[in-house]
């Protein structure tokens, strides 16, 4: 695979540390994630570390560089997962007894329960993803439809160059995009917050081989039509709510996997495309059928669209034309 050409630096707009100063970074990282040894390789090799950070209530995602060959050893992480993507450079990383020589084309996956020892090249530019262990579990347990049977625990080498390993980068970097335009994780999309965070901790059960892999695979019992009709009732009811797979699930009486799956063989739709042209086709009548039509704002508004710009191109894409060009 040729690699995608990185940018230079993602959240660029949320700086949190430009240091050259050892002990000035070990502290302020820890701060953000855990104590940690931090070494420079070659002695008379200066620092110049760049840190941008942004969160939710239960992610963060964060740019990491060094510019200097580096050793961290922060044992184990205790309360997080981290995924770590490399933008350029090398890294090697020992963890679960078991050695990844990180690179553009193989990410990391840390788990919370097990010792890692990381080797940075001063080149080296990561993009880096932390989850809550607390929230994974939640998100596991209505995946599977019950909590795990112990610690999750991921591989460690994510494979950049497969599907999965394309589509879990290319989630990272949305996100990190869509935070630096302020889109997200800004303190005024609440709701869109948490459902980004959902589906960060979803796509990392889903696409990166797990010790519950299995399960999850597993869990399909089969979504019954009366399941279904509730899912689609409750859509119906909640339009303007800012639902998430986990509540239509839990309103359906299923685990995640069996609405999804069940919906993919009924209607050929995600439950949330679903709910999106839900959506849409509420709006398009409200446009279209009434003598007096509200505003193309107002119909989005009214029908769960926080943002006017992806209504739009949804609307435009569902519809053939933009909502602006019924007025």
């Amino acid at each position: 695979m040729t690699a995608t050409p990185a940018r230079s630096q993602y959240l660029s707009s949320h700086p949190l540390l430009r240091t050259g100063d050892l002990d000035e970074a070990r502290h302020c990282v820890a701060q953000k994630f855990c104590d940690h040894r931090l070494e420079v390789t070659h002695r008379d090799t200066a620092l110049s570390v760049q840190h941008n950070h942004v969160a939710g209530k239960n992610v963060s995602v964060n740019y990491m560089q060094y510019g200097a060959d580096v050793t961290i050893d922060p044992g184990m992480l205790g309360s997080f997962y981290l995924l770590q993507i490399p933008l350029s450079g090398h890294a090697l990383i020992r963890h679960r007894g078991e050695e990844v020589a990180a690179s553009a084309c193989t990410a990391t996956l840390l788990n919370p329960d097990r010792e890692t020892l990381m080797h940075w090249q001063g080149n080296c530019r990561k993009l880096l993803l932390q989850i809550n262990t607390s929230h994974l579990t939640q998100i596991a347990t209505g995946l599977i439809g019950a909590p795990p049977p112990g610690p999750i625990r991921f591989e460690t080498a994510v494979d950049l160059t497969t599907q999965k390993g394309r589509a879990l980068r290319q989630m990272v970097v949305s996100c990190a995009r869509a935070a630096e335009a302020g889109a997200l994780f800004g303190g005024s999309r609440r709701g869109a917050d948490l459902r980004v965070e959902n589906d960060l901790a979803h796509a990392l059960l889903t696409l990166q081989d797990s010790n519950i892999s299995h399960i999850i695979e597993r869990a399909d019992a089969g979504a019954t039509p009366s399941g279904l009709r509730q899912a689609v009732d409750y859509i119906h009811a909640n339009l303007t709510e800012p639902l998430s797979l986990c509540d239509i699930a839990r309103a359906a009486q299923m685990n995640v996997r069996t609405l999804q799956k069940g919906f993919k063989r009924r209607f050929g739709l995600t439950p949330m495309q679903f709910l999106r042209n839900t959506r849409l086709d509420a709006a398009h009548y409200q446009l279209t059928a009434r003598r007096d039509p509200p505003s193309v704002t107002s119909a989005a508004f009214e029908n769960g669209f926080s943002h006017l710009g992806r209504f739009s191109r949804d609307y435009k894409g569902r519809f053939g034309h933009s909502p602006s060009g019924l007025h």
